[in-house]
């Protein structure tokens, strides 16, 4: 081979090398954004077509625009939307389902009528995309739940035992995007729902394993409870919800306890205008003494001592001495069984204390119960 053609076959190399890199693949720069209406893909300029992730190739980069209800805009054409709505929510383009969801979003604000109709095969569809770990599908659902619940209200009763566990779920996970959305599903669901339905619904997820469950669980049902008002609350029954508050008042999670304390606030407030209103009717209610009426007395005869010296310290802040009939139960008149230090002494009415005894040795007893108890104290300590 002559020089000349070495030459030209060396100069042909890098040619070819840089023509191979120019067909080669290029990465997608295509972002599609949904409007609400449609999945725009904003281009720079003409690209390839995107390589299919599912095929093992890169994935373009894809955005989602995530509006707000209030700046979701009808739809050009209803009909075909509705005809289409379920196919493409089980589409398996996350970008498909994603503004199916916005439709159903846009129809439940605009057509709701319309989209009643399909309520019951919708909404186990809408689940199925809360639990996606795809986040912006998910959160795109969480946005739906939230403005369906406040479309239909009371016609979402029979749908709450779907959504409950996912939202509560994706209200306590790690994305703080997602959780806010599932957050706002949840308020809006007690908000638009009437709490005497759905509390009864929600009141076994405070016994869940799981803690973080228990914690939004109980920030909910804290939430509903004012607004079952005063003849709400005396329907449901005054002694269930005090016990829930005591219970959660115990809980494992700062967020459980904060929820019961604020849920026992407005116990407390419900209760003592409940009886300020029954006391001012007039005659014709039979008198009542103060302590059966006071709040203190109240959750003592509907709790146990712990549990009613929780919710009074949550309520009161001070610690309460347990009492029966109105009296300490350690000074009463009549003989009882008293224990310091795990130490039992007969106290028997007209009579002095006995003391405890030293080695064999009865140890003098002083005068007055506070003295006596003081003495005993004492020879612990000894």
């Amino acid at each position: 081979m002559s020089d000349s053609a070495l030459q030209d076959l060396k100069s042909a190399q890098p040619a070819e090398l840089e023509k191979s890199k120019d067909s080669s693949v290029e990465p997608c720069n295509a972002k599609p954004v949904l409007n609400g209406n449609k999945c725009v893909k904003k281009e720079e300029k003409a690209l390839p077509e995107c390589p299919d992730v599912t095929n093992g190739c890169e994935a373009g980069i894809v955005d989602v625009e995530y509006i707000d209800s209030e700046n979701l805009t009808d739809l050009p054409d209803v009909d075909a939307s509705l005809s289409t709505l379920l196919a493409r929510l089980e589409s398996k383009d996350w970008v498909k389902t994603c503004e199916a969801l916005n439709n159903v979003r846009q129809l439940a604000i605009y057509h709701k009528e319309r989209l009643r109709e399909l309520l019951e095969p919708l909404v186990p569809l809408i689940v199925k995309s809360v639990k996606n770990p795809r986040s912006a599908l998910c959160k795109t659902a969480l946005m739906t739940c939230a403005d369906i619940f406040k479309a239909y209200g009371e016609l979402m009763v029979d749908s709450v035992d779907l959504l409950l566990m996912p939202l509560f779920l994706k209200s306590s996970q790690d994305k703080r995007f997602v959780c806010e959305a599932a957050e706002a599903a949840l308020m809006s669901m007690t908000s638009w729902i009437s709490p005497s339905v759905l509390l009864p619904k929600m009141q076994p997820y405070l016994k869940n394993k799981n803690p973080r469950i228990r914690a939004k669980a109980s920030v909910c049902f804290s939430n509903s409870v004012p607004r079952l008002g005063v003849e709400g609350i005396k329907e449901y029954g005054m002694d269930k919800l005090i016990q829930v508050a005591a219970t959660q008042l115990s809980d494992q999670l700062p967020e459980s306890r904060e929820a019961a304390r604020k849920l026992s606030l407005e116990l407390q407030a419900f209760y003592e205008k409940s009886q300020a209103s029954s006391s001012g009717e007039g005659d014709c209610t039979p008198a009542t003494s103060p302590e059966a009426e006071s709040w203190e007395a109240f959750c003592q005869s509907k709790l146990s001592t712990l549990s009613a010296q929780a919710i009074l310290r949550a309520t009161v802040g001070v610690p309460v001495v347990p009492r029966e009939t109105g009296i300490p139960v350690a000074l009463k008149e009549a003989g009882i069984a008293l224990k310091e230090g795990g130490i039992s002494v007969a106290v028997k009415e007209g009579a002095a204390p006995v003391a405890p005894k030293e080695d064999g040795a009865p140890v003098a007893p002083k005068e007055g119960a506070a003295a006596w108890v003081a003495s005993i104290g004492r020879w612990r300590m000894q």
